[in-house]
């Protein structure tokens, strides 16, 4: 009985764990950038970017932080604390996707 209320304790532990920014799917965008101007959209993609790599490793410290906390005190440190930018990765992704879509257009 304990061996299994331990594996379900372990298993929300790390079911609660933030994920890796690679692992991170985008979400469609759709054409949310067809009436962008060509300029605009390099700019915005220049700026998108970068603000896709802060996150990722604002992402990527929430991770290690809950693989430390799981394995010393079995709590997921970095996403209790609101270290966890896994719906802006998300969108970043889809942003860049949607206005790498628009430039292939220019």
């Amino acid at each position: 009985m304990k061996k299994s209320v331990l594996l379900v304790l372990v298993a929300i532990a790390l079911a609660a764990c933030a994920k890796r920014p690679d692992a991170i799917a985008p979400v469609s965008m759709g054409n949310a950038f067809s009436s962008v101007s060509c300029n605009q959209a390099r700019t915005m993609l220049n700026t998108e970017r970068s603000q896709l790599a802060t996150f990722s490793a604002a992402q990527n410290t929430a991770a290690n932080n809950d693989a430390l906390g799981v394995f010393l005190i079995g709590v997921p440190m970095g996403s209790v604390s609101g270290g966890d930018n896994e719906g802006n990765i998300a969108a970043s992704k889809g942003k860049i996707l949607a206005l790498e879509n628009r430039l292939l257009t220019c």
